[in-house]
């Protein structure tokens, strides 16, 4: 267990704990810590098969030019590899290529150099090749950057019993009954995947979070919507986008 990880301990479980369950993605868009924001522990979903060119391994940053462009790191899976077997081909390799993509923000963004270090210290956290881990760390050193506490398990180290799950909403109750929480939260994207009856009866509350969307001047480029959050973190300061995640949390059912 790595020292710096918040162990999943019986006091860590319980009545009244809202959970949040969402699978590893590389800096994801500013929403995914809105959502680690609304709940009180976050469950790492690593257990099932990784998807090829998803927002595990990458995600969008500006283009220097126009638009928007992918940002990420090469990993090597095969087509039944579990998410938590996935691993970079070349961490040092990876950190270069993802800082070197950035680097056009250079005297651009007035937050240039911070975000750079974001990145450094992510891979410096990370002590495996595990995809995993290091989008573990991605989250963790922006939620330390902006004040969001981050209690985070992995769902591949927790020994539980999901045998019985038959459908892909299930996926969450179950973990959320084993955990022991009364609520659990979800982006509104994944709404049709749940059987609320399924949630009533184990006595679950099921809520969703409504997505805010921070727009921001980007110098001389056309500003793109749901960008990796380390867009966002380039041209606004930690505090402005803390106080943004606060007031635009809106929980519905």
């Amino acid at each position: 267990m790595d020292a710096s990880r918040p162990e999943c301990t019986g006091a860590a479980r319980g009545s009244g704990l809202t959970l949040g369950i969402m699978q590893p993605y590389f800096f994801p868009y500013l929403g995914h810590y809105q959502l680690i924001l609304a709940c009180d522990h976050w469950i790492v979903f690593d257990v099932v098969k990784y998807s090829a060119r998803s927002w595990m391994n990458r995600n969008r940053i500006l283009h220097p030019t126009q638009g928007w462009q992918y940002v990420g790191v090469p990993v090597a899976h095969r087509s039944t590899t579990a998410i938590h077997d996935v691993m970079l081909v070349d961490k040092g390799a990876a950190q270069r290529r993802v800082l070197g993509q950035l680097n056009h923000y250079r005297g651009k963004s007035p937050y240039f150099e911070r975000v750079c270090e974001l990145v450094r210290q992510a891979f410096s956290r990370t002590a495996t090749l595990r995809l995993v881990d290091l989008n573990v760390q991605t989250l963790s050193v922006v939620c330390d950057y902006l004040g969001i506490p981050f209690k985070w398990s992995l769902c591949s180290e927790l020994d539980l019993d999901l045998s019985g799950v038959d459908h892909a909403g299930q996926w969450a109750l179950a973990i959320t009954t084993a955990f022991g929480a009364t609520r659990y939260i979800n982006p509104p994207g994944g709404r049709d995947i749940f059987v609320s009856e399924e949630w009533r009866k184990a006595k679950i509350d099921l809520r969703f979070i409504e997505p805010a969307t921070l727009t921001y001047s980007v110098d001389h480029n056309r500003f793109e919507p749901n960008m990796s959050v380390l867009d966002v973190l380039m041209w606004n300061d930690p505090d402005v986008v803390r106080s943004f995640l606060q007031r635009t949390i809106r929980i519905v059912e």
